[in-house]
């Protein structure tokens, strides 16, 4: 029996496709380690969002060999399918496999180990056999969605589920576009059904999410109607034993009255809603490729908040980005503050070598980006402050997830239906249950205590 050991870089997507890959590898027959120790294989879902992701997953990559200069490495994903030959040179990835054909590692593992195997009984050459190791296909080309599915995951109450991939949107920061492919959707019952099998597992809460979520179903094109993701979200909403269903990063075109309507109908939809912004001036939006203005974004959220009362708003926003003036940065900070975000994830620009971004005039100053940061980061700690204000001593309800020790205390931790961090005190184990209660004060900034 092989010992495998996995290391997960990037977003949800890669974590819920890691999930399946380790559920393959086991069904297989192999015994999944930890990866800081010593394995015959380590697999590293790579991430290539940014430079900084590319440094992270060759870091990855070279530990894996430094630790076990036996092993095989296998480099999986975004970094070896947008890297080209540059990445594939690399003498420490013995296989490359690249998107869309994560469902088969375990198949191409084997093959790879055979042709090994067969150059040392001089039966040919490893370049004859596996094509130098590399399995990385023209992701632009793929038009279905790679079937999976996965019965459990790495959390044991909240199972993230990937439903699209892909997409068409091409910002001028990102090469997502280019590392996973034109937009590919699973199919409505393939999903139901996944969601069937988790809830027969005991999972309560599940999180539906994508490269370009508000793109499922518009393979063909289209308007962002929300048509195809709502029936999505009904289907899932009709199984037994699924208490709570969350949606991952939307598209603010994708807010109308009607998808809107049809959420809110749903008893098991959390008002949570992340609402990808990036920036609130519309001419850097515009140098973005945003398809959208600063007032637009601002109407999706008020009709949000008029069907939902004070749902959980999150955004993510992009400092520093080039072109941007004092002006332009303070303009999203005043549009910030207007809007009243529960979270903010702000990032620094990084330029990201192969869009059109990284070669703009007008490039930020590294200690330029960093103040702004400093100022949106402050700005936000005071806005999600605010809004957790807003829920002491009232009623919530609570799904628990894990036990934690805080000051000396046990206390068990889960979120509200907003997300909110709760932690109710005693050491009875509360996993998997949902319960209705009360927030009392705050244990610590981002957590609050729990009542019946």
């Amino acid at each position: 029996m092989k010992s495998v050991a996995f290391h997960n870089l990037g977003c949800k997507v890669n974590g819920y496709e890691m999930d399946y890959m380790q559920q393959s590898m086991k069904e297989k027959g192999y015994c999944i380690v930890p990866f800081d120790g010593k394995a015959d294989i380590y697999i590293i879902n790579t991430c290539t969002v940014t430079n900084i992701a590319d440094r992270k997953s060759r870091q990855m990559i070279h530990q894996a060999k430094k630790r076990n200069p036996g092993c095989i490495v296998v480099a999986v994903g975004c970094y070896v399918q947008a890297g080209g030959e540059e990445a594939l040179k690399d003498q420490s990835i013995d296989l490359a496999i690249g998107n869309n054909r994560k469902k088969d590692l375990a198949l191409l593992l084997e093959e790879y180990l055979a042709a090994r195997e067969g150059e040392r009984q001089g039966e040919g050459t490893l370049e004859e056999k596996t094509l130098g190791g590399k399995s990385v296909i023209d992701i632009a080309g793929e038009r279905a969605c790679e079937p999976m599915g996965i019965t459990c995951t790495a959390e044991h109450t909240r199972a993230y589920i990937k439903v699209q991939d892909g997409c068409n949107q091409f910002c001028t920061y990102c090469i997502i576009p280019y590392a996973r492919g034109r937009v590919r959707s699973r199919g409505l019952d393939e999903v139901a059904g996944e969601v069937k099998a988790l809830a027969g597992n005991g999972y309560r809460e599940v999180v539906l999410t994508g490269i370009h979520l508000s793109s499922y179903g518009m393979e063909g094109g289209g308007g962002f109607s929300g048509s195809s993701l709502l029936s999505l979200v009904q289907a899932v909403g009709r199984t037994p034993g699924i208490g709570r269903i969350r949606l991952g990063s939307l598209e603010p075109r994708i807010i109308t009255p009607q998808f809107v309507k049809g959420l809110r109908d749903l008893p098991g939809l959390c008002p949570h809603f992340h609402l990808s912004l990036q920036s609130g001036s519309d001419q850097v939006l515009k140098r973005m490729n945003r398809k959208y203005s600063g007032e637009e974004y601002y109407e999706k959220v008020c009709m949000l908040r008029e069907a939902f009362g004070n749902p959980a708003i999150t955004t993510d926003v992009i400092v520093g980005f080039p072109g941007e003036t004092q002006e332009e940065f303070e303009e999203t900070e005043r549009f910030l503050a207007r809007v009243g975000f529960y979270e903010m994830h702000v990032f620094k620009y990084s330029k990201r070598k192969g869009t059109p971004a990284a070669v703009m005039e007008g490039q930020v100053p590294e200690p330029v980006k960093a103040q702004r940061s400093s100022r949106l980061l402050e700005l936000g700690r005071g806005m999600s402050r605010r809004y957790r204000e807003m829920y002491l001593h009232k009623e919530v309800e609570a799904l628990f997830e894990e036990e934690k020790i805080i000051a000396g205390a046990v206390y068990q931790v889960g979120h509200t239906r907003e997300y909110i961090r709760a932690a109710f005190p005693g050491k009875e184990r509360l996993s998997g249950r949902i319960l209705t209660g009360e927030l009392v004060d705050f244990l610590e900034p981002e957590l609050l205590l729990f009542r019946q």
